[in-house]
């Protein structure tokens, strides 16, 4: 009976093949009159089939027609056909009678000069061919030649070893029946190894049955155009976990499942390029708090994180299995994206840069409406300055981010300190400088933004003003943070183009005599005063800025009036010698 249900499971295809029309020479009709293909046998298929015949060498009655079955059911294991098959009797190996007769010397002389070793087998036709030994604890049994069309996989040499072991097993025990019984306690550890073996094949199919899945789910994700979600939605189905995509700032893309946070936690750059490193060290997915987490790196470059939330910790094998694959299947879509941005940020940097030395309006309209920007609205120029940041790529691609989550649309490109944008609206006060602190770790920038401009021909003029704004704010007490050129007041006289000639006149003329007093004297005269000037008058706060005591402050106050003649109470004096300290300090390049 076992013989019987093995063999209807493995010639599935030998009967549909042989129920297939033929033509007048007797081969099979291949045009349009086709019967379809039955489905092939599935990892249960196996199993059933494997254990059937396993049942079928243990209650055989000789060693003849243990390695008749092997050789009947040797298609189990995957695309395989059995060539010949040998027992070995008295120190000499016997052919089977099964054994076929084009190839019988050829393949009977190659078997002996194995001198028991497995080894290749060459048959004509057949790209694959082994001599499999059937091994038992007296020795060699005899041999299984077993050839395919093709190269098997590993799961299906698997399987054929299993088979191999199983009738090396029943052999074992006949010879043991032949010897009767001698060792009872040998035989009941043969019949152990027989135990074992059946679960190894149980492991062995359903891990192979569960590997199928995961290629078959992330092949469909593959093919699929929803990119990331698809992804996270086959590592969900998959492992019954929570399974998420984040950029490698820690930014989520995607998110399955249950329990996604609302709103989604806003990272910590410092802690985020420590768990990237941590995670990076070690081969494989790291569990870090309640998750279990991959990088996408190809070519060692992260591109971003995907994780399962395991709260419960029940993660086993098979999900890391799975989040393996899918970590594999969404380098290649990151890599997309990541190679689409950098020609989206080539582009914006070549018009940018086009539009900023100045360039003909045509060309800049047309190549704007190519990367999806309009250029006929009124625009603003923004320079940005982050001083413990380079302005690399990278820092560019952080501004860009922080300007679209504030809701700014923009033109992007870079300078050797500082990145510009051209943008469609006047930028809010504190929105920009607020996300990049964020997205940096750091408030110590500057931004500074450009008047309105109406025509692409003045962009090189706000590109200027904006750098005015930038400068001008790094040399206020307040070094960080937004300054707009329009709200510049009397600052915005002071800027490129100017004549520095009557600048240093006029400073000249309201702080020479200060400034010479403190080349002489190695004092702070015209720094005192403009700290004065910068902290409105206040006595407390100036002393506390110049880190001196309040009557150090009144005796150098005392000591200006007395050096330049200039009375600090009058308000045509004090008008100009605080305009005649911002020129030193701004434009002329005094000490800040």
């Amino acid at each position: 009976m076992a013989d019987s249900r093995t063999h209807s499971l493995y010639h599935r295809r030998s009967d549909w093949e042989g129920s297939l029309p033929r033509d007048s020479a007797g081969g099979r009709l291949t045009g349009a009159r086709r019967f379809p293909r039955p489905p092939a046998p599935t990892p249960a298929d196996h199993l059933r089939a494997l254990m059937a015949l396993s049942r079928a060498l243990s209650d055989a009655p000789d060693e003849d027609e243990i390695l008749r079955l092997a050789m009947d059911h040797i298609a189990a294991a995957g695309p395989y056909r059995a060539e010949a098959g040998y027992l070995k009797v008295g120190g000499d190996l016997v052919p089977s009678p099964r054994n076929g007769r084009a190839h019988a010397s050829a393949v009977g002389r190659r078997v002996r000069d194995l001198a028991g070793r497995d080894g290749p087998v060459t048959v004509p036709g057949r790209s694959w061919g082994r001599a499999l030994g059937l091994r038992g604890l007296e020795g060699l049994h005899g041999y299984l030649v077993v050839t395919s069309r093709s190269r098997p996989s590993e799961a299906d040499r698997s399987l054929l070893a299993t088979i191999v072991r199983h009738t090396a097993a029943a052999l074992s025990l006949a010879f043991a029946h032949h010897r009767q019984r001698e060792d009872a306690l040998e035989l009941h550890r043969l019949r152990d190894e027989r135990t074992t073996l059946q679960r190894q094949l149980i492991s062995v199919v359903a891990e192979l049955g569960y590997e199928r899945a995961v290629h078959s789910l992330m092949a469909d994700v593959a093919a699929s155009s929803d990119g990331e979600e698809a992804i996270t939605r086959a590592l969900h189905r998959l492992t019954g976990l929570p399974a998420l995509v984040e950029d490698r700032f820690g930014r989520l893309r995607s998110w399955t499942g249950p329990s996604r946070p609302d709103p989604y936690p806003e990272p910590d750059p410092v802690r985020q390029d420590a768990m990237l490193h941590a995670v990076a060290r070690q081969a494989g997915p790291v569990r870090v708090k309640d998750r279990l987490i991959a990088l996408v790196r190809p070519h060692g470059e992260i591109l971003g994180v995907l994780a399962v939330v395991d709260a419960r910790d029940e993660a086993d094998g098979h999900t890391v299995l799975a989040l393996e694959h899918a970590a594999a299947s969404l380098a290649p879509e990151l890599t997309h994206l990541r190679d689409l941005a950098e020609v989206e940020l080539r582009l914006h940097r070549e018009l940018v840069d086009d539009l900023l030395a100045g360039t003909d309006e045509a060309s800049a309209y047309a190549r704007s409406e190519a990367v999806g920007y309009d250029l006929h609205r009124s625009h603003y120029v923004v320079v940005v300055q982050w001083p413990n940041r380079t302005a690399d790529d990278s820092f560019a691609q952080t501004v860009g981010r922080a300007a679209s989550a504030v809701g700014m649309r923009s033109l992007l490109t870079r300078r050797s300190d500082h990145v510009v944008l051209v943008a469609d609206d006047r930028p809010h006060a504190r929105a920009l400088y607020e996300a990049l602190a964020r997205e940096t770790g750091t408030r110590s920038g500057t931004i500074g933004v450009s008047a309105p401009c109406d025509s692409l021909d003045d962009i090189p003029h706000r590109y200027q003003e904006a750098q005015r704004a930038v400068e001008v704010r790094r040399h206020s007490r307040e070094r960080y943070g937004t300054t707009f050129f329009d709200e510049m007041g009397l600052y915005r006289i002071l800027g490129p183009g100017n004549d520095y000639r009557e600048l240093e006149t006029f400073v000249q003329e309201w702080l020479g005599q200060l400034i010479d007093y403190d080349s002489r004297h190695r004092t702070a005269m015209v720094k005192t005063l403009s700290r004065y000037f910068d902290c409105g008058g206040n006595y407390d706060e100036t002393a506390e800025s110049l880190a001196i005591h309040r009557s150090t402050l009144r005796y150098r106050l005392q000591r200006i009036r007395d050096i330049s003649g200039n009375d600090l109470a009058n308000v045509e004096d004090r008008l100009n010698l605080q305009v005649a300290t911002r020129v030193w300090k701004v434009v002329l390049g005094g000490p800040g």
